[in-house]
């Protein structure tokens, strides 16, 4: 298309051939190639040059059309090669707090807006269901959760927090031991119940979960309109209530969030880029 495009330009094969820096003959087998594939005559040739024919001139504004295209497709494979276009496929928990989105993202969205995020919210093991199903790239999740099969990078580690009606239970600010939820009414959130179970057994504590729930977001709410004590992380917590937090002071119920993928899945450029922002931000902090 581009040696035809020449042709047409200088009405001349020589100084075509010479443009496109090739030999004339190489640029005239080329051109004849190129009717036959079309069937149709695209130049007359006389004494003085090449002329299009009405087919010629036809065929020119296709040809300029096409590789524009080419042009264009080559551009958005580099920009896609180099991580700089494209969709990252991303499960995200919503205990993320503000380490998702951060201004690194931000940065990189302005820098390159035809990167896109399509977003898959639910728990933990929801979304790892999704990844080795092939319907995520990545998924940002919380521990603890089965890793087999699965490749990690740890972002933040998180401790758990109690909060609600301090008046109303009386239990400590600031900060607190296990043995201070001896008694309590306790809003729990599901997934971190056997670790609850285990840590209150073994030091003979006897609290009362008077909710259960699946989203760290409903124990929050249900803490706030005094229906007992929340225990969450942190990071969620400091994002959806403004209330007093009082840390658990026992690293065992610390969790980390990760980011996660399958073990030998063929990562894009943005998501390997988008993995080595997301390291970044975690060192900056």
């Amino acid at each position: 298309m581009q040696a035809f495009l020449v042709v047409a330009q200088e009405r001349q094969i020589t100084a075509a051939a010479k443009r496109l820096y090739m030999a004339q003959p190489p640029l005239s087998y080329q051109m004849k190639q190129l009717e036959k594939e079309l069937g149709v005559k695209l130049f007359l040739r006389n004494a003085h040059g090449i002329t299009l024919t009405s087919a010629g001139r036809t065929f020119q504004g296709y040809a300029q059309q096409m590789v524009k295209l080419g042009q264009a497709a080559g551009e958005a494979l580099s920009k896609e090669k180099s991580g700089r276009i494209g969709t990252i496929h991303l499960g995200l928990i919503s205990s993320t707090g503000e380490l998702v989105p951060n201004t690194g993202m931000q940065h990189l969205t302005a820098d390159y807006p035809r990167v896109n995020f399509a977003i898959t919210e639910g728990n933990t093991m929801a979304l790892i269901d999704e990844l080795n199903s092939g319907l995520l790239d990545l998924a940002i999740v919380r521990t603890p959760f089965n890793t087999r099969g699965l490749e990690q990078r740890p972002l933040y580690q998180d401790r758990m927090v109690a909060l609600g009606d301090h008046d109303r239970y009386q239990f400590p600010t600031g900060q607190m031991g296990i043995t201070d939820f001896d008694q309590q009414p306790l809003i729990i959130y599901r997934r971190f119940e056997a670790i609850f179970n285990d840590t209150f057994a073994r030091q003979g504590v006897m609290p009362h979960y008077c909710v259960k729930c699946d989203d760290a977001r409903t124990a929050i709410m249900w803490a706030n309109q005094g229906m007992g004590i929340a225990v969450v992380p942190q990071l969620i917590a400091q994002t959806y209530t403004k209330v007093p937090l009082t840390v658990v002071d026992y690293p065992a119920w610390k969790s980390q969030i990760e980011i996660v993928w399958q073990s030998g899945a063929q990562l894009s450029p943005l998501a390997k880029r988008f993995i080595n922002l997301l390291m970044e931000n975690k060192r900056s902090h």
